[in-house]
Formats: C-alpha cells, structure tokens, sequence
C-alpha cells in the first residue's frame, strides 16, 4: 500500500462507493484480489506509514480528502505552517475565532481522538456557505488546522473520522524541507523527462525516456474513474482516444455509460466502460450493461467478463447481469 501510494502520489477518498470507497476499488485495480481494505486500515491507523488530508490548495472546498504517503509529508510541512495564506476568507474567519480554535485544541489534547459531533461548537463567527458547508462550524475548523497541520485525522468509527492533535498522528522525528526546495520536489512534472508531442493533441506531453522500449505485459483490469490513469478527462482524450464522463451528477435519462462506469483496460488500451453497482444486502454486483467503445474480439470479451467475475468474488458477491 504505502509503495503504490508513493508512486501515484496520493490515493483519493471520494465518498461514493457504488462498487467500493474509491481508495480501496484503486488499491484493488493496481494490486488485484490480494489487497484487502483492512491493509489500508492498518498503514493509516496502527503503522501510521499513511496518513489522511484534504487538498492544500482549497481545504475547504476541496472535492475529497486524500490519503497520502508519510514519506513526502516533509515537503509539505513547511508550506502546512504558512496556511491559509493566499486565502484571505480563511485567514479572516480563522482570526476571528481564535478562541474556537483554542477551546478545539484543548479538548484534543485532554481526550485524544475524538468524533467532530462530540466537539462543541464555540465558534464566534459562523462559517457561512451557499452550500452543505453552511454553518458547519467544527468540521470547518477541523479541516483548516489540518490544513496547517495542527490536528490531524486519527482514525474512522465507520465512515466518521477521529480527529486527534496533529503530533500525535504524524510519526516524530520528520524532516521539516524548506518550502524553497520543497516545491520542485513534490510530485509535479514541471521539467520531468522529455517534450513530446501526440498526434491529435494540441498540447505538449513528457514522457519518461528510461521507459521506452521496456517489455510491456499488457493485462486486462476495472479501473475506478478516480483511478490516476484515467482521472485527467482530455489527457484520456487526446492520449488515449477514450472519451469519458462521470455522470453521477446527471439525471438517469442523460446517462450514456451509468452512475458510476468503471473504465474498461486492455493491453494498452482503455476500450470500453462498465456499468455497475454492488447489492450488498442481496448479495450481488448487479451488471446493468457492458459498453463496447468498439466491438470486443471474442477473446476481449472473455478476459472482461473473468475480471467481472474476479470483481465481484473480492467483493464477496456473485455478478448478476441484468441485461
């Protein structure tokens, strides 16, 4: 877990989980049957090798938390103590409820991890949104101090998270890099490997040059659509020539694919979507259909169909095609 952490650089943690939570169905399209969800458990919660965040650049309004890996916790360090800076609203709600952020703090640090419905809300100023944020004082200022890294997520009871002093969470001992030098390191391309260009794109790609020209082991595989792979839209679009739109937002009858269509891997090419959803009271990954970006080979259709089946067995359940 914490090796495909580090090589993709963070695993997201969407709340929805029409098969399973996102983190746990992209640990299984890169490991296979073998991992388990409890792995991911043991690295955030008992070996602390990983730990949880929401995104630094907009913790509030960012659209799901992270996990990441506890090694590159150092090059955010720095920037965390600096936060919210760039975000006036932040900073300024922040400022006028210091004695929140105080009264927050003590209790953490007298109870130890602790649920944000058992925090009290003593918020000065309210935390106003136009949108579900509205007035959620605590969860508001849990997420800005982790921001800055002054408390930190301790664990889930279900799908609550426990919230702790950052200090306790986060290992001792981290090398606090200069954000200076921090900056470059983390985990952007910027001048990474070599231009190149792919025809039909308008834009500029890298590509890794020690890469090319390694024996290649294509596999077949149900990715997540939050999966790293296939999460940037155009770049699947104009490198891949695989059109794709998550379209949980949009109302059934505007739907092409599904609720939540799992991409569909071959060899070395995204060839299709999946419509699916796990029934765990009933017991079954229901298949509502199969797309086809093309017509699938027999032999495609066979090695789809064995990962549909190899799905549903790590999921403890038995497919059941509905059309």
């Amino acid at each position: 877990m914490v090796a495909l952490t580090e090589d993709l650089s963070f695993l997201p943690l969407d709340p929805t989980a029409a098969i399973a939570p996102s983190a746990d169905l992209i640990a299984y399209s890169r490991i296979g049957p073998d991992y388990r969800p409890e792995q991911l458990v043991s690295a955030l919660e008992s070996e602390r090798s990983l730990y949880e965040v929401k995104a630094m650049d907009d913790p509030v309004t960012a659209p799901f938390a992270m996990v990441r890996p506890v090694s590159d916790l150092g090059l955010h360090l720095d920037r965390m103590s600096l936060w919210p800076e760039g975000m006036p609203r932040a900073a300024e709600w922040l400022a006028a409820n210091d004695g929140f952020r105080r009264d927050v703090l003590a209790l953490l640090s007298d109870n130890g991890p602790t649920l944000s419905k058992d925090i009290p809300d003593t918020a000065a100023v309210p935390w106003t949104s136009t949108g579900w944020t509205h007035n959620q004082n605590v969860t508001r200022l849990l997420e800005l101090l982790q921001g800055r890294g002054e408390v930190a997520v301790a664990g889930r009871a279900g799908r609550q998270r426990t919230w702790d002093l950052g200090e306790r969470v986060h290992p001792s001992g981290i090398a606090v890099v200069p954000e200076a030098e921090a900056g470059p390191r983390r985990a952007f391309v910027g001048d990474a490997g070599e231009p190149a260009r792919v025809d039909g794109s308008t834009r500029e790609w890298r590509v890794d040059p020690d890469a090319l020209g390694l024996p290649f082991a294509g596999r077949t595989a149900l990715l997540s659509p939050f999966g790293r792979l296939v999460h940037d839209r155009v770049r699947s679009q104009e490198v891949f020539g695989f059109e794709y739109v998550l379209e949980m937002y949009k109302p059934a009858a505007q739907r092409r694919w599904g609720y939540f269509a799992l991409p569909i891997l071959h060899g070395e090419r995204l060839i299709g979507k999946l419509d699916a959803a796990a029934d765990n009271k009933a017991g079954v990954l229901r298949v509502a259909a199969l797309h086809e970006d093309e017509p699938f080979a027999p032999d495609v259709r066979d090695a789809v169909r064995a990962e549909i089946v190899s799905l549903a067995a790590w999921l403890s359940l038995t497919p059941e095609y509905t059309s």
